[in-house]
């Protein structure tokens, strides 16, 4: 009880500290013309903005064969149009002191900037020329391919970690293109050219497939009016079809994969669960799922770890986790690192105990209570972060959620009873829906013979 006390107390004072709730920031959207979504986040407390484009496509978007597409233009986007030549944008970001980035998903690609407020027009400016003004030629995609093919090998190929993940991924994801990789498989990036990248670039890159997010010292007004001005300007180049993917079967077989290497330090075991997102789950579920995550593996109060590492002291790390935020049907995780002369196969039926008692007993009234409080705590707290409330929407928009949902998630979390995350764990934490991943270390030839 104590650990609830501490952390309302602690949203309480946030938002004392602010003056009161009403002093959280404001949040607006509106539409453009060209079919263009805005949300503005005004928050005044400092000269500053984020301001961030997303455009619903990722990799789950690409045809089958070209995985590595939308990950590879998020790269292209950054060489140039004809009115901005490539690397006069981040030039001139960067002498005016700003920040910038991208990131790719499978269900959305994302482009940001943080800079003073006096500099968004300039921002919209760049960002709106390069939404469908992009120029490409063979001599700057060429090399940048060698880039994105460097990057797998440094992320990928030489992190066993990564590798079994993406195993993993493609073992639960029989049909849905959530099993391949946001980066690709290398021998179809191998193969990625200038042609395809503005083809997926024209059939994705317009202004009625795109949000933009606006967070800071700003408000909805002036947004409003620099948006026409820049953005307004931009018109549709292509009528985007709904998002309708392959959807996977009924999971009937409970699959494990395995991953040796011999630069594994620390054997570690993973399971991913095929559940429902906030965007497919029935009322209720999504967030229940939310509070289960906090239950089992959150901190030293959790479940895994007090029954794994605390009581049992099979573990030195455990944990779950819920990828809340997608298009189509996501993963709920959880994992544990051994403890030495500790198998794996030791700690897999350690925690497949916790969930059983789950399962069938329920959780308790204590453990609801403070899972529901760190959840909201958190959406508190994210309050007094422009870049993270920006980051929030944006993704929450691109994968079917409204502002209002947004908005909301707090007190639909508040309502979860200790039943419905008991029925949550006892549909979808069946191991039949799941791949458990072994990552072990793989003994070479010299070690074999010391040994």
């Amino acid at each position: 009880m104590r650990s609830i006390v501490i952390l309302a107390t602690a949203a309480c004072l946030f938002l004392t500290a602010r003056g009161d709730a009403a002093a959280a920031p404001v949040v607006s959207n509106f539409k453009l013309a060209n079919g263009l979504e805005v949300v503005v986040i005004s928050d005044h407390r400092t000269p500053v903005v984020t301001h961030m484009v997303w455009y619903r496509v990722g990799a789950a978007d690409e045809e089958p064969g070209h995985s590595g597409l939308a990950h590879f233009l998020e790269h292209l986007m950054f060489k140039g149009t004809e009115k901005n030549p490539a690397g006069r944008f981040s030039q001139v970001i960067g002498t005016v002191g700003g920040q910038e980035n991208a990131f790719t998903s499978s269900d959305y690609t994302g482009y940001y900037q943080r800079i003073s407020k006096e500099k968004l027009k300039m921002l919209m400016e760049f960002e709106s020329d390069r939404m469908t003004g992009l120029v490409l030629t063979d001599d700057v995609v060429k090399p940048e391919l060698n880039v994105v093919l460097e990057e797998q090998n440094m992320r990928v190929a030489n992190n066993p970690g990564a590798r079994l993940g993406e195993q993993m991924d493609a073992a639960l994801y029989l049909n849905h293109p959530y099993g391949k990789p946001v980066i690709g498989w290398r021998h179809e990036i191998e193969k990625l050219d200038r042609a395809g990248a503005l083809a997926f670039y024209r059939r994705f890159y317009t202004p009625n497939n795109a949000i933009l997010v606006v967070a800071g010292d700003v408000t909805a007004d002036e947004v409003k009016k620099l948006a026409n001005e820049t953005y307004g300007k931009v018109k549709r180049v292509a009528e985007v079809a709904p998002r309708k993917r392959p959807q996977e079967p009924e999971p009937t077989a409970a699959r494990t994969v395995t991953l040796a290497d011999p630069r594994v330090v620390q054997p570690s075991l993973q399971r991913s669960y095929l559940v429902p997102s906030s965007s497919t789950a029935k009322a209720g579920e999504s967030e229940a799922l939310e509070v289960l995550s906090q239950i089992l593996g959150h901190g030293s109060n959790s479940r895994l770890y007090k029954a794994i590492v605390i009581d049992k002291g099979l573990a030195v790390s455990a944990g779950a986790w819920y990828q809340g935020t997608s298009l189509d049907d996501t993963k709920f995780g959880v994992n544990g690192v051994p403890k030495p002369n500790v198998t794996l196969p030791q700690v897999e039926d350690a925690i497949d105990a916790v969930i059983a008692e789950v399962i069938d007993k329920g959780v308790t009234a204590d453990e609801l209570d403070l899972a529901k409080t760190r959840l909201v705590a958190d959406t508190v707290f994210a309050q007094d972060n422009q870049a993270t409330l920006a980051r929030w929407y944006g993704a929450s928009l691109t994968t079917g959620s409204t502002v209002a949902d947004v908005q909301s998630w707090a007190d639909r979390v508040g309502k979860v009873t200790a039943d419905t995350v008991r029925d949550v764990a006892r549909q979808y934490l069946d191991k039949r829906r799941s791949v458990t991943g072994y990552l072990i270390k793989q003994i070479t030839r010299a070690e074999d013979k010391r040994s």
